[in-house]
């Protein structure tokens, strides 16, 4: 049950990712043509990396919402809800009228569907992570988080990989047209799969305890993370600052900024990302096994280290305009910010009792993706604008959000071997 329940949410993650990568990378290239025609290019590059902001804006909605009913209702029930939901608004968007045919209703409807994939992908993230976790033997977790951390590479190569087969064998006009569409639409096949997977996949161990307890009868999951867990939520949350915003600056800004400003063709832009998010999967594994071995703690400091040196350097070596050097520097980067997104899942889930885990590590994680991964694209572009085209205000603003990331792993306990099926005091629980 524990293989079949990492396997439904790798898979279900996978999915939902690459629905939400797809959608950043066509942000950056063919929406702004498509859906704000009107504008200037750059305005139409910021409105469409807007809309991008704005999925990430609906996911704490999402992460309040299934947090709370995830710790009601069980994780599975909740689990089969969102892979639902996101397929459903990635085939919407596939069939979109452009501005062209409906004018403003095109854009409209664009953020709508956007707002739908952010909610679903905001409940989805954190619902797969405990699914696995609840599920996986006490000196495994640390491995399953890892395989949980590379889904967010592996789509984001998948989804490239589909762009770059799609833009290399339709003419440009054709790509504009309808290619882009077909990731979309196929979207489709993978949610019957996702769907048909977690059907097979009971509830977790901790969740079934837990309905054993009063605590399940006289809790309020969403308020008692708030009231109980505060300090918890916001150092986590503080802690994941720095990775998500790296995380949105390398495969988003990177993509617009190589494109743009060094002016690399378009297709050598693809695969860097793509050989990037190679050594991110390698990254994500390596950093959830190291830390069954020696700790979450020492093995995050490991690698925020590891991206605050990169920070200093990053740019200088794109700046060469050569391949393999652009390579190297995106893959360590993307690797290190990786390594520590596969600790992520086992950190938090680890920090938190069962009645709460659901609504305490949603409030963290996509709290941390709101205040500084959504923005970080639109930030560097109006950044590397402000100084000129220089990098270095982009590169001032990610080390400070690195330096606070570091001090709040340093600051905080160390979780490995803990027990996942404590549930806070009926008292301390029915008392507030």
């Amino acid at each position: 049950m524990a293989t079949r329940a990492v396997t439904a949410a790798t898979i279900g993650t996978a999915l939902e990712w690459f629905d939400f990568t797809l959608y950043g990378t066509v942000a950056a290239t063919v929406l702004p043509k498509l859906f704000f025609p009107s504008m200037d290019p750059t305005s139409a590059l910021l409105a469409s990396l807007a809309t991008f902001g704005v999925g990430l804006a609906a996911r704490p909605l999402g992460a309040i919402i299934c947090g709370h009913l995830g710790d009601k209702l069980g994780r599975r029930n909740l689990m089969l809800g969102t892979v639902s939901i996101m397929g459903l608004a990635s085939v919407l968007m596939g069939l979109l009228p452009t501005y062209d045919q409906i004018g403003v209703w095109a854009p409209i409807l664009l953020v709508i569907l956007r707002i739908v994939q952010g909610f679903a992908l905001g409940g989805e993230s954190t619902g797969a992570q405990l699914m696995a976790l609840e599920h996986a033997h006490p000196g495994k977790r640390g491995k399953y988080s890892g395989l949980l951390g590379l889904c967010s590479p592996l789509s984001q190569i998948l989804a490239n990989a589909v762009l770059l087969l799609l833009s290399s064998s339709l003419s440009p006009e054709s790509f504009d047209r309808f290619g882009w569409r077909i990731p979309f639409l196929l979207s489709f096949v993978l949610v019957v799969v996702g769907v048909y997977i977690r059907l097979k996949v009971e509830e977790t161990p901790a969740f079934v305890e837990l309905k054993k307890n009063k605590v399940a009868q006289v809790g309020n999951p969403l308020r008692d993370a708030a009231q109980l867990h505060w300090r918890t939520i916001l150092r986590l949350m503080f802690f994941f600052c720095g990775p998500a915003a790296i995380f949105y600056l390398i495969v988003v800004f990177s993509l617009s900024y190589i494109t743009k400003n060094l002016e690399v063709p378009k297709q050598t832009a693809f695969l860097l990302l793509m050989g990037a998010n190679v050594c991110a999967i390698v990254g994500a594994l390596a950093g959830g096994l190291l830390s069954d071995r020696i700790g979450r703690k020492k093995a995050l400091a490991i690698g925020s280290t590891a991206t605050l040196l990169i920070l200093f350097v990053y740019f200088g070596i794109l700046g060469t305009r050569s391949f393999w050097p652009m390579l190297g520097i995106m893959g360590l980067f993307l690797g290190f910010t990786q390594f520590q997104s596969g600790i992520q899942p086992v950190w938090f889930a680890e920090a938190f009792p069962t009645n709460v885990r659901y609504s305490g590590s949603a409030l963290a994680y996509t709290g941390a993706n709101l205040l500084t991964g959504g923005p970080m694209p639109l930030v560097a572009v109006y950044l590397v604008s402000a100084f000129n085209g220089s990098p270095w205000g982009v590169v001032a603003l990610c080390v400070a959000l690195n330096a606070v990331s570091l001090i709040m792993i340093l600051t905080g306990p160390e979780t490995r071997g803990i027990d996942m099926n404590r549930v806070d005091p009926a008292a301390r629980v029915s008392h507030h």
